[in-house]
């Protein structure tokens, strides 16, 4: 909040000024990439980013990678953030997810439990320049698309309507209250987004209990289905759920109370994701109200954004997954009720409810015009997510009306999108000469 008696610019200064940042950076030259000749090798920042995570894991991330160009494209977002720290940018900023990409979009349920679709994975999430989010997203639109068997042109075409979307809804943004805006939830009828609704409807508590666990002398337990699902030592066991007390402080009184009614029996690992895959990432079953009550917890390692080395140092977290949860809540305009954070033998964690209502989109939906109807969806949910954590009348005015962003942006895409290319079969390459190992459990 501004100090008592402090002179507000006003609309149409805020958006004056944010034209005023096109002389730092034009809308055109967003098109431009080209790899700089100091770029690290490809696969020695690959080797490096695997430093602090589980060796025994790394092979079945390197395998996801190496499964597809998108694949390849989801677990190298500390790739894409030195290429874009590399690049020039125009100096407007907001929380960004920082790994944006098609399938980081989803559906989950809200508090009062109806399901919302909006950005739900920010590992990486940092205030930080806007049209980071729009680069990685738009090239995943690319990579995405051909994955769905989409033609490059169509693939373009597809980024240019979700850049088109994105400043639209900047405009529409920036008109509102802020209250209005604090409140603003999509309301998306479009067929790929009512197809991951209709999956999230499915993916309950109950059936994740079917799924993840079995009846054992009268118990519940996970299942031991190694390495992707495994049962952890006793002692690791206790520490997990000795870490659960400092995350019940993270919470509201009120959710405090209700987390305080339901009790531990059982703890996992568990590998998820891609870029994910070598953190320690932990899942307890809990029961409330009895065995048709469960509640799956998520103990998820968050290591510093990858963005973090190119930033400000007054970004610097105590906590990393506070860093995550407040950068989530900062986004989304419903947040899971029990999302916390706590800390465990020296590494900081993200506490979440897995898998509650959670589901995303696939290939199969993202045929025929599922790409380009998608793509609109993906502008007002990122452009949502920024005007709520930055000033969205100064963001419009910087985008403003007219075709010179989205074809920017389609170039760009385009551009990354044949460096990753590149960049996968430099990883091919690696694992064919050994110096990269994959295993060959790669489902996630």
């Amino acid at each position: 909040m501004h100090k008592l008696g402090a002179v507000a610019l006003t609309p149409g200064e805020r958006f004056a000024r944010g034209k005023e940042y096109r002389k730092r950076v034009r809308r055109a030259d967003h098109g431009e990439w080209k790899a700089s000749k100091t770029r690290r090798d490809v696969v020695q920042m690959l080797l490096v980013s695997a430093r602090g995570r589980l060796r025994d894991l790394m092979p079945i991330k390197m395998a996801r990678m190496a499964a597809s160009h998108f694949g390849f494209f989801r677990g190298a977002a500390s790739i894409m953030a030195a290429d874009l720290a590399s690049i020039p940018h125009c100096g407007l900023e907001a929380q960004i997810c920082g790994d944006a990409h098609v399938r980081n979009l989803g559906a989950y349920a809200a508090p009062d439990g109806h399901l919302v679709f909006d950005i739900n994975d920010f590992d990486e999430t940092v205030h930080g320049p806007f049209e980071w989010d729009l680069k990685r997203l738009s090239t995943s639109l690319i990579l995405a698309g051909q994955q769905s068997g989409h033609e490059k042109k169509t693939c373009k075409d597809a980024v240019r309507l979700f850049i088109k979307s994105y400043c639209a809804a900047m405009l529409r943004f920036s008109e509102m209250t802020v209250l209005d805006l604090t409140k603003f939830q999509l309301h998306v009828k479009v067929g790929p987004v009512q197809a991951v609704l209709r999956k999230a409807e499915r993916s309950t508590p109950e059936h994740n209990l079917e799924r993840l666990t079995l009846r054992s002398g009268g118990k519940h337990k996970f299942k031991d289905e190694r390495p992707l699902l495994a049962p952890v030592r006793s002692q690791v066991a206790r520490q997990v759920i000795a870490a659960l007390a400092l995350y019940q402080q993270t919470l509201s009184p009120e959710r405090q109370q209700f987390l305080s009614c339901y009790h531990p029996v059982d703890v996992a690992f568990k590998v998820v994701g891609t870029g994910s895959v070598g953190t320690r990432d932990y899942v307890v079953l809990c029961f409330g109200n009895g065995e048709r009550d469960p509640l799956f917890l998520q103990v998820k390692e968050e290591a510093p954004s990858c963005y973090a080395r190119y930033l400000s140092p007054s970004q610097a977290f105590i906590n990393e997954g506070k860093r995550v949860a407040e950068g989530q809540r900062r986004m989304q305009a419903y947040s899971d009720p029990f999302l916390g954070w706590t800390s465990m033998g020296g590494r900081d964690y993200l506490v979440r409810q897995l898998s509650d209502h959670k589901a995303t989109i696939d290939d199969s939906q993202m045929q025929g015009n599922g790409l380009t109807e998608y793509a609109k969806v993906c502008g007002e949910v990122l452009a949502k997510g920024h005007a709520r954590s930055g000033d969205p009348m100064q963001l419009a005015g910087y985008c403003g009306a007219g075709n010179k962003l989205d074809d920017a942006m389609a170039e760009f895409a385009d551009r990354y999108g044949e460096q990753t290319v590149r960049d996968f079969e430099a990883l091919k390459k690696a694992i064919k000469t050994g110096k990269i190992r994959i295993s060959t459990e790669v489902k996630g």
